[in-house]
């Protein structure tokens, strides 16, 4: 898209992103809703982490959209022709204040996105050394943020654009910075989730796969957008603020993601339990239960009214007798101090299975 005019890419960056930012909003919804529900479910208060980060990152997408859209407005027909070299010089200019505000709010969402993925890594595994790496990179993301916001501040009107080296060394080091960061946690994330489902595999049922794979279709997309807008702005594309503009809302938009997916499968196999549970209950007869007496004989009264066959007397010795077997292990701490290393770690695994679920919502 090198050829492309900055006004028409201004027009269709703002078009995509108020498309996508349409869709965060219906997506926040969704969370707020999945979040009340997990949280009525077990009983507890709302997760105030996921709560906070969810408004915060919808706050950063609205008053980027607002932004955006002050500087469609003035570039395209408040100031179009009082600006000196007209839209196209309006639009490159790096220092106008609606893009300096904007490349500052992304840089916050950015690192808001980065900031709860690398928490969610840490809840998972549960030690600080794997995170030491992604925290110096998220450190630096922060560092190249702000110097690349304060880079494009201080360029002279008419001196150039973003393209400038002073200006591209430190918006390239912020692209690859968060590009590596979301990678590099993305892939720790996935494969804690994924060893662990293969150790408790044989001591329970169900499977954490589905989890793995909707943390890596977060990961991706929020990946593949980091590595168009990093090629566009090496190649000198103005393509590149068309993706710059559509960042913002995918970043909520992933986030929003992994709590939705896995909410809904957790309330889908709620309600399967739920049903199986109702349907062995009915079977069985316990919607009619009445209290059993005794007849003076060696029996037992089935709930029914009085002369109803169903209401005879049952020898205990002809009662067809059902044993369900279930695949499980209880270790306590004995055995586990006796056996040393073997077993133990599986048997945390399996008691944090549910754990690692919910700190990925």
């Amino acid at each position: 898209m090198p050829g492309v005019p900055l006004d028409l890419a201004a027009v269709i960056s703002t078009t995509l992103e108020g498309i996508l930012y349409g869709f965060s909003i219906f997506m926040f919804g969704v969370t707020m809703y999945i979040l009340k529900e997990n949280s009525r479910r077990a009983g507890r208060e709302m997760n105030h982490k996921m709560l906070s980060v969810s408004i915060a990152l919808l706050v950063c997408s609205t008053v980027h959209m607002i932004i955006d859209f002050i500087r469609a407005s003035r570039g395209l027909v408040f100031e179009r022709d009082s600006f000196p070299g007209g839209p196209i010089a309006f639009f490159g200019q790096p220092s106008e204040w609606t893009f300096v505000a904007k490349n500052a709010v992304y840089t916050v969402q950015t690192l808001l996105g980065d900031g709860i993925l690398i928490y969610r890594c840490y809840m998972v595994w549960q030690t600080r050394l794997i995170v030491a790496v992604p925290i110096i990179l998220w450190v630096w993301v922060g560092v190249v943020g702000i110097l690349s916001v304060h880079a494009v501040a201080v360029v002279p009107i008419g001196a150039g654009t973003v393209f400038l080296k002073e200006v591209g060394r430190w918006i390239t080091a912020f692209y690859a910075s968060t590009l590596a960061t979301n990678f590099l946690v993305t892939i720790l994330l996935a494969y804690k989730i994924w060893i662990t489902n293969r150790r408790v595999s044989r001591v329970r049922q169900g499977s954490l796969l589905p989890v793995v794979r909707v943390v890596a279709d977060a990961g991706i997309l929020y990946s593949v957008t980091l590595a168009a807008a990093l090629g566009c702005f090496v190649q000198k594309s103005n393509g590149q603020y068309v993706v710059l503009d559509m960042v913002c809302p995918i970043i909520s938009i992933t986030f929003f993601m992994v709590i939705i997916r896995i909410g809904l499968a957790e309330s889908q196999r709620s309600s399967e339990l739920g049903s199986a549970g109702s349907a062995l209950s009915s079977g069985m007869g316990a919607a009619h239960y009445q209290p059993p007496y005794s007849n003076g004989s060696n029996g037992v009264q089935v709930g029914g009214r009085a002369g109803d066959q169903r209401g005879q007397p049952v020898p205990m010795s002809r009662l067809p007798v059902q044993v369900h077997i279930s695949k499980g292990c209880e270790t306590d701490v004995a055995t586990l101090e006796n056996e040393g290393d073997t077993g133990s770690e599986t048997d945390r695994d399996r008691k944090m299975i549910g754990l690692e679920v919910r700190n990925v919502v």
